[in-house]
């Protein structure tokens, strides 16, 4: 059975156009989602996926930008459907997953996207590595510096001071102010 799935991303668009191109399609049942592409919950597709396609059943959809987010979910979703015997066709990017061209297309594309990855992970390596060279640590910077520390010790040796009062005048939490100060930022002892 060839199912198709439409979306528009507000409630005010119309999904005619795609209904109609998806039922020419020889779609026999079209699921109509009205979410943002860039919304992670779709429960109307994830009934779709979970409770209504079938081994032998073939997804459609009018654009690939209608089924997935990312390229990187798309391939996800591509390959969870190829696992469970189910086909995937795109009307307008004429991909079919059924053909082996539409096949050759959906593996060059996940090739794509998997070399945009290998690219990244590659510069934010060598970028961590430049700035460790050059003496820069990463992570948060410090709230409170050494001087910061020392005064509120001296601060907390004064009887009527409560270190909430303390982490007040300093602008942490008395939480962060206990870090500091067990962390022997300053070199002295807690």
């Amino acid at each position: 059975m060839r199912i198709g799935y439409a979306r528009v991303s507000t409630l005010d668009q119309n999904p005619d156009l795609q209904e109609q191109k998806l039922r020419e399609a020889g779609c026999e049942r079209v699921v109509v989602e009205r979410a943002s592409g860039a919304k992670a919950d779709r429960p109307e597709l994830n009934r779709l996926l979970d409770d209504i396609l079938r081994p032998g059943d073939t997804l459609v959809v009018w654009k690939l930008d209608r089924l997935a987010r990312s390229l990187k979910h798309l391939i996800e979703t591509a390959e969870m459907l190829k696992g469970r015997g189910i086909g995937f066709v795109s009307l307008t990017d004429a991909i079919d997953t059924a053909s082996p061209g539409g096949m050759l297309v959906f593996h060059v594309l996940g090739a794509i996207a998997e070399f945009e990855r290998a690219l990244i992970r590659e510069r934010t390596k060598a970028g961590l590595a430049e700035a460790r060279r050059r003496g820069r640590k990463g992570g948060r910077p410090k709230q409170m510096t050494p001087k910061d520390v020392a005064a509120a010790r001296a601060m907390l040796k004064v009887e009527d001071v409560t270190a909430a009062e303390v982490a007040k005048r300093f602008g942490v939490s008395r939480g962060t102010l206990y870090r500091h100060l067990s962390s022997g930022s300053n070199g002295g002892e807690v």
